[in-house]
């Protein structure tokens, strides 16, 4: 097999990433803002979403066996494909369906594109393994690139989702998504050069899957309980408050709400993306061993704690909503965002410093299994919690998760487990 040059395999590998980020980003906003102003509850908005996410623990394991048998192209390709089959098929949603038929159709959906993403992640983060160099922080400082440029363009997706909803409706956006797509598609299977590495030996079987390193496994939980916590507010609590509080019931207040909701969210994301691709520089990964990374990662895990335990009780003390809250709602779930960015970027070094270079596939796949756990427990308990106690028990269930993420990552510096 042809060695692809490393600087155009990881230009393509990006390209493709922020295309699938992209839509997938302004899919989240378009159903989440739709099916809200249609007058879902919280827990009917959350189970639009549990399949796309539990459809991402079975991919993960299963994906990054493929790309190990197949290599990483085809499942960067299949990740691609089945997003723009998830848009065609959201697009004949038929709006006099009953509630409950457009739940299940729309979690079917969500399901495809579930995992289409998790086949698309998977590719692009062991193909940074493969193709980073080993000097200087190099790999930290290229997995921290893809993922923060990911995430930006990814908040640009949530912008997007919300003014292609205010602007031109459900079914027509949809439509236009898979159209931009398969473009891109196209684009990238002529531009990815041959050669791209990720097939394992054939010898090699399914039952491999699990990591025999324990710092993988020790760091995976900490994943799930991280993306645990963001879910929990950010996935349905966050949204529906805002749009109680922005809306005024009109269609002109529902589409300016929309706008702002979408900014909010994208503003968020971006702003997270940039943070996790400076997260070298703020932590001067280019001078300091792979061990210390660890103990940043405990660091970071911790201070993220009291955030979200503060927002509950700001919340609480607020009782009904008030301009001071929503402003200091606003700027804690900002610092909130910054800390939860360094943790996220520490962990993508780690998962691929730990992983070994034979079977990064399924480590990396492994590794974000757990990630997608972690989402569809915060899925569901953001719609759940939200229900049960408004916005206060759903902060206060986000710092529970982050109190498990540190307890988890404390861990990783048990004797014998040194990176």
């Amino acid at each position: 097999m042809t060695t692809p040059n490393p600087l155009r395999a990881y230009a393509a590998v990006t390209a493709a990433y922020w295309a699938f980020m992209l839509s997938d980003g302004a899919l989240r906003m378009l159903v989440l803002l739709h099916f809200n102003s249609l007058g879902f509850t919280p827990i009917q908005l959350a189970w639009l979403f549990l399949l796309y996410e539990l459809a991402g623990i079975v991919t993960n394991l299963a994906a990054g066996w493929l790309a190990a048998r197949f290599g990483l192209a085809a499942t960067l390709y299949g990740g691609l494909a089945l997003q723009i089959g998830a848009l065609v098929a959201l697009a004949q949603l038929d709006p006099g369906w009953g509630i409950a038929a457009s739940v299940a159709f729309v979690m079917a959906v969500q399901g495809v594109s579930g995992v289409a993403k998790d086949l698309a992640k998977m590719s692009s983060k062991s193909a940074v393994k493969l193709l980073a160099p080993a000097e200087a922080g190099g790999l930290f400082r290229w997995v921290a690139a893809l993922t923060g440029s990911k995430n930006a363009v990814k908040g640009l997706g949530f912008f997007l989702g919300a003014a292609l909803l205010a602007l031109a409706g459900f079914q027509t956006s949809v439509w236009a998504m898979a159209a931009v797509l398969a473009v891109i598609l196209l684009a990238v299977a002529l531009f990815l050069p041959p050669g791209l590495p990720g097939r394992m030996k054939s010898e090699d079987a399914w039952g491999g899957w699990r990591s025999q390193d324990p710092r993988v496994n020790r760091l995976s939980l900490a994943r799930l309980f991280l993306f645990g916590a963001r879910d929990v507010w950010f996935v349905v609590g966050i949204p529906v408050y805002f749009q109680t509080v922005l809306s005024d019931g009109t269609a002109e207040g529902r589409r300016e709400a929309f706008f702002l909701i979408g900014s909010f969210l994208a503003l968020w994301i971006i702003a997270y993306g940039a943070v996790q691709a400076a997260a070298p520089r703020i932590l001067g990964a280019r001078t300091q061993p792979g061990g210390a990374m660890t103990a940043k990662a405990i660091l970071w895990a911790g201070l993220l704690v009291p955030i979200p335990f503060l927002l509950a009780a700001a919340a609480w003390a607020a009782g009904d909503p008030a301009p001071w809250l929503t402003a200091t709602l606003i700027g804690g779930l900002l610092v909130f965002g910054f800390v939860f960015a360094v943790n996220s970027s520490v962990h993508s070094y780690l998962i691929l410093a730990y992983g070994d270079a034979d079977r990064i596939t399924r480590d990396v796949g492994f590794y974000y299994m757990a990630n997608a756990a972690g989402r569809l427990t915060g899925t569901l308990l953001s719609g759940l919690s939200y229900q049960m106690g408004g916005l206060p028990l759903c902060l206060a269930t986000a710092g529970t998760m982050a109190l498990a993420s540190w307890i988890a990552a404390r861990r990783l510096a048990s004797p014998g487990l040194a990176a």
